[in-house]
């Protein structure tokens, strides 16, 4: 047996060990935390699990284990969910309990496939030979009571590209749609977030156009080393973006002041998380709950706490603490004057202030006046 190693062998396995090392990166505990980070990192592992089993039957390694002949078949349908899914998480920030229902195809797959994946390794080398036609080897002779590969028709591959092609219709839809409602150009998109997701739907329709490409003028499967080598495209994409998002390479200097050198955020991304702050504030106005806190708005605006700290304190030069308080006191003068009936401690209580006494505080300390003052 001659094992095939070219350039296309090494680039596929590359991009298989950085799928593995991303996908960890992604479930990783605190970047868990994040819902469309665990899709992201089942859609990156999915792509690694395919893409392993093409480098084994393209280089002929498949035949050192020949009971991973198919094997990541219904791994292939969880790559459109975990994209479209992650794209909605993207969006709104979670989805729907209804989420698990997307993952019936490829456990349906699973299911069906059982009969053959507990089959012999004969029949697993038959399957093998059948679709990647190798030179110099012959089908073997098999006594096994299995009628045959329920798979080995080419139309599974015509499937499978299907199903991935209606969920990246529907995420392209999505988030034209999330575009068009928060008015953001597409390809000059500022919040960080419609960039992502941006550069995740090209990435996925581009790799889709190539492979639509690759099966037209490769009927069988003898073009699967070039649908691997698309699919490690974007693995590679998203490492360089998850790089150079990183802050190891921000390290401080022992010389350097050490407050927020470790963190990941660039000027870009602080302008637009900046833009998205001020849209939270002024139009959901979270701050009117009296126990509005930092991590919670972290949470909100998909972000740590540490770079949230560090956006408000070097982008409006003030503490979480005082940013808070100037949007409950320009919310509670806007009150005094719209509600002139109303008691001022009911206007404290609806700004979030939680006693009288620290309303007049910090309305005084802002304004100068008294709450009664400035109403007159």
């Amino acid at each position: 047996m001659t094992y095939t190693l070219d350039l296309f062998a090494i680039f596929i396995f590359l991009g298989i060990v950085q799928a593995v090392f991303l996908s960890l990166f992604f479930f990783s505990k605190e970047n868990r935390k994040i819902e469309a980070n665990v899709y992201e990192g089942l859609m990156v592992m999915s792509m690694a699990g395919c893409t392993f089993e093409i480098f084994l039957c393209y280089t002929g390694y498949i035949m050192k284990c020949l009971w991973l002949v198919d094997f990541s078949e219904s791994l292939a349908f969880v790559i459109g969910p975990a994209f479209y899914l992650m794209v909605i998480s993207l969006i709104h920030g979670k989805t729907s309990k209804t989420r698990y229902y997307h993952f019936i195809v490829p456990l349906l797959w699973l299911l069906l496939q059982i009969p053959f994946l507990i089959q012999s390794d004969d029949v697993k080398f038959n399957a093998w030979i059948g679709a990647y036609h190798p030179p110099g080897l012959h089908f073997r002779d098999t006594h096994s009571a299995y009628a045959g590969d329920l798979f080995s028709n080419p139309s599974h591959a015509e499937l499978i590209l299907i199903h991935l092609s209606i969920y990246m219709v529907l995420g392209l839809i999505a988030t034209v749609k999330a575009f068009r409602v928060k008015k953001e150009s597409f390809w000059r998109a500022q919040h960080i977030t419609f960039a992502k997701l941006r550069s995740r739907v090209v990435q996925t329709v581009f790799v889709i156009f190539l492979i639509f490409i690759v099966k037209l003028f490769n009927p069988d499967d003898t073009g699967d080393h070039l649908f691997a080598a698309y699919i490690s495209i974007p693995i590679y994409l998203i490492s360089f973006q998850a790089i150079r998002q990183s802050g190891f390479f921000k390290q401080p200097s022992l010389t350097d002041p050490q407050k927020y050198k470790s963190s990941s955020v660039t000027a870009e991304q602080q302008n637009m998380l900046l833009q998205r702050l001020n849209e939270i504030m002024a139009l959901e106005k979270p701050f009117l709950k009296p126990d509005f806190s930092l991590p919670d708005l972290a949470g909100q605006m998909k972000v740590s706490v540490h770079q949230l700290s560090q956006i408000i304190n070097d982008g409006l030069g003030k503490s979480f603490f005082e940013m808070t308080a100037e949007f409950r006191i320009e919310e509670a003068k806007r009150l005094l004057k719209a509600k002139s009936n109303i008691k001022i401690e009911e206007i404290a209580e609806e700004v979030g202030y939680n006693s009288k006494s620290s309303f007049n505080t910090s309305f005084k300390k802002i304004t100068g006046k008294t709450p009664s003052e400035w109403r007159g």
